[in-house]
C-alpha cells in the first residue's frame, strides 16, 4: 500500500503543476490519472487501498466541510436565508424529476429505477464547489450579496436531501413500500445536525479559550470530534441526525466564537486540502469502469444533459425574488452543476444490491462525474471574474 500512496501523491503533484501551467482545473488531471492507475487500465494501485477509498473520501469530505464552516459568518447566512433553503432541495428535485421523465423514454428503465438514478445524480459536489466558494469569499468576489455563502449553505443540505431520497427510493424498490419515515426525517436530520454542531462548536471554543494549545493540536482535536459526529450518523442509521451538517455547523460556531484562532485553524485545514484533493479525485477516477462507460453509448449522456437543463431551471426559480442580477444568477447556475463526491460514494450501491439497472446507474454516475466536474470547475474558475463584482 505504501507504494500506491507514494504513486498517488507524486503523480498528483506532477499533474497539479502541469494543470497549473495549462491553466485548467487540477481535478480534471487527477480524475484522468486515477482512471489510468486504476483497475480499468494499468491496475497499479493496491486493492487494499481501493477497498478503503470510500473512507478516505469521507475524511476528505470532512476537511472540505470544515473549511467551508470556518469561512462562513452567521450574519452572511442570515442574509441569504430563504434562497439558501430553496437551493437545498429545489434544483435536486427538478433534476430527479427530469431523470424520471427522460430515463424511461431514452433508456427503457422503469420509473422506480429512474427515481433511484435521479437521486444518485441529484447531489451537487462539495469537493468541487466548496474550495472554490472559499476562494471567492477570501478574494471578496460577490460577497456583498452573499453569493458564495449562498452556494455553500445550499449545497451542503442539497447532498443530505439527495441521500435521503436515495435511501427511500431504494427501500421502495426492494420492499415495494415507500419509507415515508426516512423522508419525514429530513427536517429532523437537518435541525439536529445544526443544533448539535453549534453546541459542540460552542463548547469546543470555550475549551480552546481556557486551555491554550498550538493550532496543530487544535486541528487534531477538531478532526477527532468531526470523525465522532460523522460516525454517530453511520452507526445509528435510524437516528435522524446529519453528521455532515453537524461538522459544518461546528466549524461555523468556532468562527463566530474565536475568529482569530479559527483563522489559524483554517490555514492548517487549507494545507490538509492539498493532499486531500489529490487522494479524493484520483481515487474517484480509479473507481471508473471504462468498459461500462463506453458500452453505454450516447443516450445516457443525453439523459444527464437534459436533466442538468431542468436542474438549471430549478436553480433559477430558487433565486426569484433575490437582489441578484442576471449575471450573478448565471454564476449560481454554473456553481450548482458539478457532481463527484456523492456519485462516487453511492453510484455502485444499486449494482451491489442486485438491482436490474444497477450497472446502468453506476455507468451514469461515472459519466456524470466526467462531464459535470470539469464543466463546473471550468465554469466557476473562468466566469466568476466576469459575472461577480469584486467587493475588495
Amino acid at each position: 500500500m505504501l507504494y500506491s500512496l507514494a504513486f498517488i501523491l507524486l503523480s498528483g503533484i506532477i499533474i497539479q503543476l502541469l494543470c497549473k501551467k495549462l491553466n485548467i482545473p487540477s481535478l480534471i488531471g487527477f480524475i484522468l490519472v486515477g482512471i489510468l492507475l486504476g483497475p480499468a487500465v494499468l491496475n497499479v494501485l493496491d486493492p487494499t487501498l481501493l477497498n478503503i477509498s470510500a473512507d478516505i473520501r469521507q475524511i476528505v469530505l470532512i476537511i472540505i466541510l470544515t473549511r467551508a464552516g470556518l469561512s462562513l459568518d452567521l450574519k452572511d447566512l442570515k442574509k441569504v436565508g430563504r434562497p439558501a433553503i430553496l437551493l437545498s432541495f429545489v434544483p435536486a428535485s427538478f433534476e430527479i424529476l427530469g431523470v424520471m421523465v427522460f430515463a424511461p423514454l431514452l433508456l427503457g428503465v422503469s420509473l422506480m429505477d429512474a427515481a433511484i438514478l435521479g437521486a444518485v445524480l441529484g447531489a451537487v459536489s462539495p469537493a468541487v464547489v466548496v474550495p472554490r466558494m472559499i476562494t471567492l469569499i477570501h478574494d471578496k468576489f460577490g460577497t456583498k450579496k452573499g453569493i458564495p455563502q449562498l452556494v455553500l449553505a445550499g449545497s451542503s443540505v442539497d447532498d443530505i436531501y439527495a441521500l435521503i431520497l436515495f435511501s427511500s427510493f431504494l427501500s421502495l424498490s426492494q420492499s415495494g413500500e415507500f419509507n415515508l419515515i426516512n423522508l419525514l426525517s429530513l427536517p429532523l436530520s437537518i435541525l439536529s445536525g445544526v443544533l448539535i454542531g453549534f453546541l459542540s462548536g460552542y463548547l469546543l471554543s470555550k475549551f480552546f479559550e481556557k486551555i491554550h494549545l498550538k493550532p496543530l493540536i487544535q486541528v487534531l482535536i477538531l478532526l477527532s470530534l468531526s470523525f465522532v459526529l460523522v460516525s454517530i450518523e453511520d452507526s445509528f442509521a435510524n437516528l435522524p441526525f446529519s453528521g455532515i451538517l453537524a461538522v459544518m455547523s461546528l466549524a461555523i460556531m468556532l468562527y463566530r466564537q474565536i475568529p482569530e484562532q479559527a483563522e489559524k485553524i483554517s490555514q492548517l485545514y487549507n494545507t490538509l486540502w492539498i493532499p486531500g484533493e489529490i487522494f479524493l479525485f484520483i481515487l474517484v477516477g480509479a473507481s471508473v469502469n471504462i468498459q461500462y462507460a463506453f458500452s453505454a453509448g450516447f443516450l445516457p449522456i443525453l439523459v444527464i444533459l437534459f436533466a442538468l437543463g431542468i436542474r438549471m431551471i430549478g436553480t433559477w426559480l430558487s433565486l426569484i425574488g433575490t437582489d441578484l442580477d442576471s449575471k450573478e444568477k448565471t454564476f449560481t447556475l454554473i456553481a450548482y452543476l458539478p457532481k463527484a463526491t456523492v456519485q462516487a460514494a453511492i453510484g455502485g450501491v444499486p449494482l451491489a444490491m442486485g438491482l436490474p439497472a444497477g450497472e446502468l446507474i453506476l455507468t451514469m454516475s461515472v459519466l456524470a462525474i466526467l462531464i459535470t466536474a470539469p464543466l463546473g470547475a471550468f465554469g466557476i474558475d473562468f466566469s466568476y471574474r466576469k459575472l461577480l463584482t469584486d467587493d475588495s
